[in-house]
């Protein structure tokens, strides 16, 4: 895939996994790919470019790992849906 391509596609998943967190809340690390329905390594890769922008924030419970929007991200979501 040629560099750009594969750029605007990392950054249509990212939005994908932006609006799926909007509407879902928080989601595990594991399910997240098959939650937006996308291989592993595009998922992976939009969800990095989320946290590069401060859009999501991490927890862990029962060894378990959980990405969610940030608050004003959330606060974004509610307002345009």
């Amino acid at each position: 895939m040629r560099e750009e391509i594969l750029r605007d596609k990392i950054g249509e998943v990212a939005g994908k996994i932006w609006q799926v967190l909007g509407k879902k809340g928080e989601i595990s690390l594991a399910q997240l790919p098959k939650v937006i329905d996308e291989k592993s390594d595009l998922a992976y890769q939009g969800l990095g470019w989320l946290a590069h922008e401060g859009k999501v924030f991490y927890t862990t419970k029962d060894k378990k790992h959980f990405v969610a929007l940030t608050t004003p991200e959330q606060d974004i979501y509610k307002t345009i849906n």
